[in-house]
């Protein structure tokens, strides 16, 4: 289970100086791609970076990259060891997530990194990560609704928790579409911090700095991406006035067309786990800000094509599967229900039953076929692939299951047979 607080981290990392730089980044959608497109900027102007973020997409090491590669897998262990042995010897009973965030914190030293980008696993105020001490910028993303267990049932509560990392005399970097509410609890805690925000518009970012607008026209991008690159571009701004003001933003712009966020509106080819030919879109939308921006961009790029959409659809636990899966799945489309596996390191996150999940995607009227494969994902894939018969195919509802098919992919494009 999740536990928040300061105290296990602090113990754990007591007789261990962090000696880098941070950028911390905070909310509930965008932090993880606000904390790519930054660690690619600061790679691309030579400033060794690390970059920490969860959960793991694939393998449990590639939540951390030095100078955009995840670390090796040895070099994880050799560190991840040291840490469980510390704890051990402590009795400090640190949480999984807080000795993941401390070795990521260790190995940042040992690589001797200049800056981390660091992403706030849940909240903010006491996530592990926030025991860093030498923040450059804070970066709060876009707050939604999500862990309302942990942070609270409203807006507001759940703000206040997220801008729980702002520290005296750090930056602030807020992105301005932001709800009014949020806006307005998060300016409360700046007064009161007395702290320097810009709150960002990507209008207002681009006449800054001109070459977002061909970024922004190339990549075709949606609305919530051009929002996560300008809040990078802010903050790599300000990071780097006080590191290498020497360093021209500008140039580095253009770098941005290669980065690639996996499982967050990524299109993959299915080949050769099934014969289909066209692409199919993983995302890994998993609360109601998410799904819908989800579902406009399935509106405005997949059904054009064609109006029915086939889904494989699984879901972590306590999440509000209605208020996900009602808002990115219309009348007539196929739907294929499934759970992901464990999760490597994470031995608190469940799978929602695929049949409760079977029962809530009945309740939308005119919906189409509909069909239970527990937890067979491959099973699920081919029956969606048969059913889109070349129409669009959507991967969604959790970033669990996306990182299993994004597995399986990789073990049989690799010519290993699949478990049964």
């Amino acid at each position: 289970m999740i536990e928040l607080g300061l105290n296990r981290i602090s113990r754990l990392l007591q007789q261990t100086p962090l000696s880098w730089h941070a950028v911390h980044v905070a909310g509930t959608n965008g932090k993880g791609s606000i904390s790519s497109y930054l660690s690619h900027l600061l790679s691309a102007g030579g400033v060794r970076c690390g970059r920490f973020t969860s959960p793991h997409l694939i393998d449990r090491w590639d939540c951390i990259t030095i100078n955009e590669s995840a670390v090796q897998e040895s070099l994880f262990r050799q560190v991840e060891e040291k840490v469980k042995s510390r704890d051990k010897k402590l009795g400090i009973g640190a949480t999984e997530f807080e000795l993941l965030t401390a070795t990521a914190f260790e190995i940042f030293n040992q690589e001797r990194v200049e800056v981390g980008v660091v992403e706030v696993g849940v909240g903010g105020r006491l996530d592990a990560t926030n025991i860093l001490n030498n923040v450059l910028v804070s970066v709060i993303a876009k707050i939604g609704i999500d862990h309302q267990s942990l942070l609270g049932d409203s807006i507001q509560s759940i703000t206040r928790e997220k801008a729980g990392i702002l520290k005296h005399g750090v930056l602030c970097v807020v992105d301005g579409t932001n709800s009014p509410e949020v806006i307005q609890t998060l300016q409360s805690r700046i007064e009161d911090l007395g702290l320097d925000a810009v709150f960002v518009s990507p209008d207002v970012t681009v006449r800054k700095h001109p070459p977002l607008s061909d970024i922004f026209q190339k990549l075709d991008l949606e609305p919530h991406q051009k929002t996560n690159m300008c809040c990078a571009v802010t903050a790599f701004q300000f990071a780097l006035s006080k590191l290498h003001p020497e360093i021209k933003l500008d140039t580095l712009i253009p770098r941005l067309r290669d980065v690639k966020w996996p499982g967050r509106l990524q299109t993959v080819s299915l080949r050769p786990l099934t014969s289909r030919e066209e692409p199919i879109l993983l995302d890994g939308a998993h609360n109601a800000q998410s799904a819908e921006v989800l579902g406009r961009y399935v509106d405005r790029k997949l059904r054009p094509s064609r109006s029915r959409v086939t889904w494989v659809v699984a879901a972590s636990h306590g999440k509000n599967v209605t208020e996900v899966f009602h808002s990115i799945i219309k009348p007539g489309d196929n739907v294929a229900t499934t759970s992901f596996g464990p999760v490597d390191g994470m031995p608190w996150v469940k799978a929602t039953d695929p049949a409760e999940l079977v029962s809530c995607v009945k309740s939308i009227p005119g919906i189409g076929e509909v069909r239970d494969f527990e937890a067979d994902i491959v099973g699920a894939v081919n029956w969606a692939c048969g059913m889109a018969n070349g129409g669009p195919l959507v991967v969604a509802g959790s970033l669990y299951l996306v990182s299993d098919l994004l597995r399986i992919l990789r073990d049989v494009q690799r010519g290993h047979a699949l478990q049964p």
